[in-house]
């Protein structure tokens, strides 16, 4: 019995194993179940902030240690029953230097990593190619101005077309990850290792273009550009959100990313440009868009996605 009890026991944390590493392998970045930290980096500036992340975390360890102990220390050593006449101490200057000076150290300390991951994550070098990102209600507008300058429209996957599409993955040898709510019907893809210029605007509303692993997030503002840049280190499927209260849709405008290596976006954009061709200044697909847009979703009613 003893020994059936110890199998089971490994064969369930295999399994889990499993699953883990299974999970793993067909998202490359997005929340798992039980995830604790950062999620996996994939980029220079994600690395960046996630080495940052982790100096933090054992500054404010060793301060918060530091202070339970003297409170502690306090507490048994100043208390009542062993000090009935409590001391008329006024004052002790080594110890106000040294609780202002303490402090002004630790901040220097923290201060310098920080104005060199600001100042890495802002710079903008020579770009390989420009991403132009438009925000819509509730929906995401991309245009390669380096490749032809052709544009699509990225809805939420939902209803019938989520099933399909996960057939279709399935049968697929790439293993495309599809999931609710956080799928597209026209994922942008993105050649790894390469310096992408992300210019962002929006039409409506104010949005924000984010994707954690990536350590990308900026404002998309309606009448104005703003620029930022990612270079992503490893191929694989990412997932984001719009972080910025846009309405009654905000919960349904996704980003999926997909990072190929660049003879797969050589030969995706030849399948792009001729997917999204322009007639009379109208891209095609964006004309007539799928049925899954938000348009069709009777938010006013309570009707979410399934």
């Amino acid at each position: 019995m003893k020994y059936k009890l110890v199998y089971a026991v490994t064969a369930v944390l295999v399994g889990l194993l499993s699953f883990i590493t299974t999970s793993s392998a067909e998202v490359l970045a997005g929340p798992k179940p039980w995830q604790l930290g950062l999620q996996p980096s994939a980029s220079p500036t994600m690395e960046m902030i996630e080495g940052f992340h982790f100096q933090l975390v054992i500054i404010i360890t060793l301060i918060s240690v530091f202070v339970l102990g003297l409170l502690i220390y306090v507490a048994v050593r100043f208390r009542e029953k062993k000090n009935p006449i409590p001391s008329k101490t006024t004052h002790n200057s080594v110890i106000e230097v040294l609780w202002t000076a303490i402090p002004v150290v630790i901040l220097v300390v923290i201060s310098v990593p920080s104005f060199k991951l600001l100042y890495f994550a802002d710079r903008i070098e020579e770009a390989d190619m420009t991403l132009k990102v438009i925000g819509n209600q509730w929906n995401w507008t991309y245009q390669y101005p380096d490749h032809g300058n052709f544009e699509f429209t990225a809805n939420l996957l939902q209803g019938e077309d989520l099933k399909e599409a996960q057939k279709a993955a399935a049968r697929s040898k790439e293993k495309r990850p599809v999931l609710r709510q956080l799928s597209t019907d026209n994922p942008v893809v993105l050649p790894v290792g390469k310096k992408v210029r992300l210019l962002v605007t929006a039409t409506d509303v104010l949005h924000n273009w984010a994707i954690s692993p990536l350590a990308v997030r900026i404002d998309t503002v309606p009448g104005r550009l703003n620029e930022t840049w990612v270079e992503i280190k490893k191929p694989g499927t990412y997932f984001g959100f719009c972080s910025e209260l846009c309405g009654s849709g905000h919960a349904f405008m996704p980003i999926e990313v997909h990072a190929v290596t660049q003879s797969e976006f050589e030969q995706w954009v030849k399948k792009a440009q001729k997917k999204y061709a322009k007639v009379d200044n109208i891209t095609l697909p964006i004309a007539a868009r799928s049925e899954n847009t938000m348009n069709s979703i009777n938010l006013a009613g309570g009707t979410a996605p399934q």
